[in-house]
Formats: structure tokens, C-alpha cells, sequence
């Protein structure tokens, strides 16, 4: 009797990957492949990568040389969102330049090549955690930052019945709280091909808080959370919908990036701090019990003392259960890496990533 062929998997990044690496083992358990624990004991290594940061993608050129010094041959499968970056650049130039980085190592493969959300994720087996359920990838809006829509492409949506039926199909696995995922959640739509395969009842659900809603009334979901929502697509709708079930979460993440003006033109945000404020006014008032997460890049180039102190009084202000903080890093392809200098030194984005743990994360609020 032949050997069972075996293989590692590797997350990194957003709930996004680890959502995508449930399907990707779907599909190479289909092919016969067992899971092992260590690189040593597998024939092939999957590596799912993130690309958002510069340590994230030097975490991954780091695992292929590790693969390479304790198991020289095993396979190597490099997917996800540093693959796509290298995959979908028509000009083949960030293809190069992944092979060299990773010295022609790994197999680059895309996500939907590997798997596609027909397959059915693998959950974990604990049935107390919260299951991932995607209802779009990619991001239309294009930050000047960020790199995601480079390598995850355009916003593509799941249909309503796809996403329903995800959801019921994962009850009976015995999960009953859910996290509806996206890089621009609030975006869903249903798109018009879609809906004309509809029920009537399915074909009124044509916008993120009617697909929300009809997920919260399901019964036996206890709980519903969803990210990440942007402050552009956050709707009156929305906030009605959040407000109207108590199984939806009322613990909100909410990007606001930067506290200032200038820096948040430069990111290409579309809002101003008072827009940001406003909308908090707004989700406030309509759920006092609303708690707020959010994400902050400290040190965008340009960035002065006087941006910083901005960012802080809206901090201040908002009074943020949590914030992620991230240091500025340039990521090739986007704009701001095109356009800006990284002119904040490493020692001064510390100081300020410092300061705002300790103000929002710390307590100290």
C-alpha cells in the first residue's frame, strides 16, 4: 500500500486568507493529501500569503527558506495575496521580481486556481469559534497605500443564495455565530445577473444591510459580526439594521486611518475627520451601546507633529475600544509608493505607535 501523500499549510494576514485556506484544504484533502503538523513530515507546503506590510512578505520568503533548510523536497505552493500581486500584473515585471525574492523556490499559484468558493470550507473543530463566511473579495477604492486591490483584483460579490446557503449549511456543523467578510464588506451588492435567478423574496435583497438582515433572521444565528466595513459605504440603512437585531454585533470595526485632513486626502480615503465624526454622531445616537475597533497607519509620508496630534484628538474623541495600529511601509505598485517619499524615520513612527497604544489600547483613553 503506497504512502498517503501529505501537506502544511501556512496563514498569514486578514480572517480573508485564513477563510480561503478553510477551502484550500477542502481541495487538496479531495486529491488525497493529509494534513501534517510539521514542514519536515510534508510533501508539499502551502504557503497563503499576505502582502498588505513589507514583515509580512519578508515572513513568507523567510518560511520558503526554512522549507528549503529542513525538508528539501517537498513541494512548494505560494498562493494568496502576494501571488496575486506578482499573478495579475499584466506587465509580468512583479512576477520577476517574486521569483527572484523567492529563487524560483515555489510554485505561484492564485487563490481561485487552488480552490473557489464551490468547494466547501474546512472549519475547525471546535464548534464554539466564529465561522468565516466571504461574501466578496477584492476592493474597488483604491487607497493610495494600500495594495489589495492589486492583488486581489476588483470587487467581485457572492449571490445572496450562495451566501444563505453557506451560512445554513455551517449551522448544521453546529457553528451559530458568523462573521461575514470582505475587504469592503458594506460594498456587497447583488449583482443583476444574479438576482433574476432568484426567489422573490431573495431577489429584494439587493444591498449590504438587506443581506445582513436576512442573515440575522435566521433562526438559530446567534450572533453576526462583519469586516471590514468603510466609513464611505456606511449607510443610514446599515446603521438601522445594526441597531434592529440583537444578534448583530454592536461592536463596529471602522478604519479611520489618520485624524487628519491632509493625510487622509493623500491616503485617498474620500472623507474628512468630521465626516469620520459625524458618522460616529450618527451610529451613536442610534446605538448607544455601540462600541468602536478601528485600524490606524501611523508615519504616511508627510505626515507632520501636527498631523499626528490630529489623529490623537480624534482618538481621543471616538474614544476607540481598540485600535490596530500599523507603521507606514511603501508597498510597490501603489500610488503613495509612486508618488511620496517614506520620509518618516523608523525611530519616529515607534514613538508614535507608542503613544497611541498606550492612549487607546492601554486604557488610557
Amino acid at each position: 500500500m503506497s504512502k498517503s501523500k501529505t501537506y502544511y499549510i501556512k496563514t498569514y494576514g486578514c480572517q480573508l486568507n485564513q477563510a480561503d485556506s478553510e477551502r484550500i484544504t477542502t481541495a487538496f484533502e479531495k486529491k488525497g493529501y493529509s494534513l501534517v503538523e510539521k514542514i519536515e513530515e510534508a510533501d508539499l507546503v502551502i504557503i497563503n500569503s499576505c502582502v498588505v506590510r513589507e514583515s509580512a512578505e519578508n515572513r513568507v520568503y523567510g518560511l520558503i527558506q526554512k522549507c528549503r533548510m529542513i525538508n528539501d523536497k517537498c513541494q512548494i505552493i505560494l498562493t494568496g495575496c502576494l501571488a496575486g500581486w506578482a499573478l495579475r500584473d499584466k506587465t509580468k515585471k512583479n512576477l520577476k521580481i517574486l521569483k527572484e525574492k523567492t529563487k524560483n523556490r515555489a510554485k505561484i499559484i492564485l487563490f481561485e486556481d487552488l480552490a473557489d468558493f464551490e468547494i466547501k470550507p474546512k472549519r475547525p473543530a471546535e464548534k464554539t469559534v466564529t465561522a468565516y463566511i466571504p461574501i466578496s473579495n477584492g476592493c474597488n477604492h483604491f487607497c493610495s497605500y494600500c495594495i489589495v486591490p492589486y492583488a486581489r483584483g476588483r470587487e467581485r460579490y457572492r449571490t445572496v443564495k450562495e451566501i444563505v446557503n453557506e451560512v445554513t449549511c455551517t449551522m448544521k456543523q453546529g457553528f451559530s455565530e458568523f462573521m461575514l467578510l470582505g475587504q469592503n464588506v458594506n460594498a456587497w451588492k447583488a449583482e443583476a445577473s444574479s438576482v433574476r435567478q432568484l426567489t422573490k423574496f431573495a431577489a429584494e435583497i439587493k444591498t449590504f444591510p438587506q443581506l445582513l438582515e436576512r442573515i440575522a433572521r435566521i433562526k438559530g444565528v446567534k450572533k453576526i459580526t462583519f469586516i471590514s466595513a468603510n466609513p464611505w459605504d456606511f449607510s443610514e440603512e446599515l446603521i438601522k439594521v445594526v441597531a434592529g437585531h440583537d444578534n448583530i454585533s454592536k461592536e463596529i470595526h471602522l478604519p479611520v486611518q489618520s485624524g487628519s485632513d491632509k493625510i487622509l486626502k493623500l491616503m485617498n480615503r474620500g472623507y474628512t475627520a468630521a465626516d469620520y465624526l459625524n458618522l460616529i454622531k450618527r451610529i451613536k445616537k442610534r446605538i448607544p451601546e455601540a462600541e468602536l475597533t478601528t485600524d490606524i497607519l501611523i508615519g504616511f509620508p508627510g505626515e507632520t507633529e501636527k498631523d499626528f496630534q490630529k489623529t490623537i484628538e480624534l482618538c481621543r474623541r471616538v474614544k476607540f475600544k481598540l485600535a490596530f495600529l500599523n507603521k507606514y511601509s511603501s508597498r510597490p505598485g501603489t500610488a503613495a509608493a509612486k508618488k511620496f517619499q517614506d520620509n518618516i524615520p523608523q525611530k519616529e513612527k515607534k514613538r508614535r505607535w507608542q503613544v497611541l497604544e498606550e492612549l487607546i489600547n492601554s486604557g488610557l483613553t
